[in-house]
């Protein structure tokens, strides 16, 4: 009988969805599934200067679009935008405030161009948030988080958090991408048997 600590426990829970599920579902995603817009007027990842939200986020050749506060219903968003929110928002800034990450927020990141780029962003600040989970200890687990909305909680109910968002945004993403499939994709193979 094996005695897993928190720490292996917190990391091997999100580590199996990740392999078993969330990673492998993302191969092969493409660039008309990364940027397809589903409903009308919906936020997305898109060059500078194409886009209509009231605030456009950036730092590269491609922005983020989303509103403060946002309008009710919030417009659907896209594939690349949910990346965009589970690398940056989800991952990349809580890296930068607990693991020695540089700093970023959605206005200083240079978001994907292409799905490729995306994916290889999502891997490399999943892997600097497991290894940075890892390093906490037992000990840093229990340590005061001190981010907002977070205050008086623990990095343990930090990183539970983290791990339900990762599960549930990239859940969505696997999801739309099975709707882009059961429509362009079949649609698509149709067309070409005409």
């Amino acid at each position: 009988m094996t005695h897993d600590t928190w720490n292996e426990v917190l990391r091997d829970q999100i580590d199996w969805h990740w392999r078993h599920q969330l990673r492998p579902r993302l191969e092969g995603l493409t660039d008309q599934e990364y940027f397809w817009e589903p409903a009308p007027d919906s936020w997305n990842v898109r060059p500078h200067g194409t886009g209509n939200a009231p605030i456009q986020a950036g730092s590269g050749n491609m922005i983020i679009e989303f509103a403060a506060p946002p309008p009710e219903p919030e417009p659907f968003t896209t594939i690349a935008w949910r990346l965009g929110h589970v690398i940056v928002g989800v991952l990349a800034m809580r890296n930068a405030s607990h693991f020695g990450r540089a700093a970023t927020d959605y206005r200083s990141f240079n978001y994907a161009a292409t799905a490729r780029e995306a994916l290889g962003q999502l891997d490399a600040e999943y892997a600097t948030w497991l290894t940075g989970v890892e390093s906490l200890g037992e000990e840093g687990l229990h340590r005061p988080c001190g981010e907002e909305h977070f205050e008086e909680d623990s990095m343990a109910r930090l990183v539970l958090h983290i791990h339900r968002e990762l599960i549930h945004h990239l859940s969505e993403v696997c999801l739309l991408r099975d709707l882009y499939l059961h429509t362009h994709g079949t649609f698509n193979q149709e067309e070409a048997r005409k």
